[in-house]
């Protein structure tokens, strides 16, 4: 795996007090979070992209988490933008209220380190110990080191 899920996190790409309760405006809000990311060459292609991915389907995984994300020419390697809301996002297209927005790109070229971390995810919140830690968290930093003691928790694949 291209590392760890914890090494996608920036504390600089990790918005806590999401202020929209709209899908996507919410959405728009944590993706911009990607702009002038490095490794993102060209923002409104990945970001249009998204949005289309975005209506086809939901993206919610239940537990009021969703991932949002697109496998585009327009990153050059995994990126990753998070998104929290206390009061939640409704997204329509799955009626459900979410909390925690994982917004990801993913290069076309590689579909298996999108997979591993979304399972890696998927892992991580099936103990709702964790879900709960990162709702508390209190600063972007907080909520990066939530995931590195979870992701030391899980069973090595």
């Amino acid at each position: 795996m291209a590392g760890r899920l914890s090494q996608l996190l920036d504390p600089s790409r990790i918005a806590l007090k999401v202020q929209s309760t709209q899908q996507e405006v919410a959405l728009n809000e944590i993706a911009l979070l990607l702009e002038g990311h490095p490794d993102v060459t060209d923002f409104r292609g990945f970001y249009a992209e998204l949005l289309a991915r975005e209506r086809l389907d939901t993206t919610c995984l239940g537990n009021e988490i969703a991932l949002p994300h697109s496998r585009t020419e327009h990153v050059k390697k995994i990126v990753m933008a998070v998104g929290r809301s206390s009061t939640g996002i409704h997204f329509e297209n799955g009626n459900q209220i979410v909390k925690l927005m994982f917004v990801l790109g993913t290069p076309m070229s590689n579909p298996g380190d999108y997979l591993q971390i979304i399972s890696a995810l998927c892992r991580i919140f099936k103990d709702p110990a964790n879900h709960a830690a990162l709702m508390q968290a209190t600063t972007p930093e907080q909520f990066i080191q939530t995931i590195v003691t979870a992701e030391e928790k899980l069973p090595a694949r």
